[in-house]
């Protein structure tokens, strides 16, 4: 064995010089195997085993049997179809009567706009339409008085007639003397002066049946002037009432938009909602289609919900879903059922949509929206507004 007195010697001295007591060394022992410690950690492990297996076992369970049948995700807003009003007259805001956030009902008044010019123009086709009235109440007046000088017209025409009848009778008798006449007076029974006064009353006799004759032929003229009028001033009636008249409609039709763009100085409610995005002042000039603010029916809400592509295997339209809202948290919950699925994803109708068949591909995987109605009842017991988070599960087994 080798001498350790040096060794103990050095080690003493060092004691006393540093005053300090010497310590005895730990004794040194040989490593013993633990079976009951080995025994004891394989127990544990194989009882994890068994653990996760089980876990392993039931989780491919519950998946068979429940959570395959559902899909889900949190990329789910609520949207509503908003009510955009807007002028539909032109002049300067006269009041406002809702304010931003306000809840209004479909008819309550929003705003009124300066009604002076629309009612005169009111007052404009009220009077136009009274002096149409009178037009059509002149055409039946003026029909009879044409119809008097129609009458008048075929009486000069028959006057004529009988003017014809006594010229042509004159005409014949004057004829017959001058042939008696001039036969005698080839036996010098008659003077040359009885000759010739019965030889101008044949000519005058035949003067006067030309003039009755062009009598009868201005008269005949004036029937069909006459006719001509009347039946002009017929067609500006005929066939309808007084009331029915075109002139009639036409100021009628006039005075309905009259006062319609009266009615529209007043702006109302098109729907229950609520009132956002107001963007009008008193005292402001508006313009024929200028937004005013925006009606929200939160009460029409719905949810579109982005789901991966993957995920729609079985979604159909139909479907029940359950939703969360961020605003109310887990304890609230809305029940709502599938409408539809959109007909593109979202990058198909974006402004540039995407060049897949570019050289440098990646493939990305796209979500299509998915619209879901939701329960009236319960979106009025716990209002949403539109554009809040939601999550969404639906359920695919029908």
């Amino acid at each position: 064995m080798p001498d350790t007195a040096p060794a103990v010697e050095k080690l003493e001295e060092s004691t006393e010089a540093y005053g300090a007591p010497p310590k005895a060394a730990a004794p040194v022992r040989p490593p013993v195997a633990n079976a009951a410690g080995n025994a004891k950690r394989k127990r544990l492990l194989t009882y994890l085993g068994v653990a996760v297996a089980v876990g392993a076992v039931a989780y491919g369970a519950w998946y068979m049997l429940v959570a395959s049948h559902y899909v889900s995700t949190d990329n789910a807003y609520v949207g509503t179809d908003t009510a955009q009003v807007n002028a539909l007259v032109a002049g300067p805001v006269a009041s406002i009567a809702v304010s931003e956030t306000q809840a209004v009902k479909a008819g309550d008044v929003l705003l009124t706009i300066d009604d002076a010019d629309a009612k005169i123009a009111v007052a404009q086709a009220e009077a136009a339409l009274a002096l149409a009235q009178r037009h059509v109440q002149g055409y039946y007046a003026s029909d009879a008085a044409l119809a008097g000088q129609l009458g008048a017209r075929q009486a000069d025409v028959a006057g004529a007639n009988a003017q014809i009848a006594a010229a042509e009778a004159n005409l014949s008798n004057a004829k017959t003397e001058l042939t008696r006449r001039q036969n005698l007076a080839q036996s010098g029974a008659v003077s040359q002066e009885e000759l010739t006064t019965a030889q101008n009353a044949y000519t005058q006799a035949q003067a006067a049946l030309n003039t009755a004759q062009a009598a009868r032929a201005q008269a005949l003229a004036g029937v069909e002037a006459a006719g001509g009028q009347r039946a002009t001033n017929a067609a500006q009636f005929s066939g309808v009432s007084a009331a029915e008249n075109p002139e009639v409609l036409s100021a009628q039709a006039k005075l309905d938009a009259a006062k319609l763009a009266l009615e529209r100085t007043v702006v109302r409610a098109p729907t229950d909602g609520i009132v956002s995005k107001k963007a009008v002042q008193v005292g402001q000039q508006v313009g024929v289609g200028t937004p005013l603010m925006t009606v929200v029916p939160t009460a029409r809400a719905y949810v579109d919900a982005n789901f991966k592509e993957g995920q729609l295997r079985k979604v159909v339209p139909g479907q029940k879903v359950e939703l969360h809202s961020d605003l109310y948290g887990k304890s609230i919950t809305y029940h709502g059922t599938v409408r539809g699925i959109s007909g593109g994803t979202g990058s198909a109708f974006s402004l540039i949509p995407a060049q897949n068949a570019s050289g440098n591909w990646i493939k990305v995987v796209q979500r299509l929206p998915v619209r879901i109605d939701l329960d009236p009842k319960e979106v009025a017991a716990h209002p949403l507004r539109v554009g809040l988070s939601m999550d969404a599960k639906i359920d695919t087994r029908n």
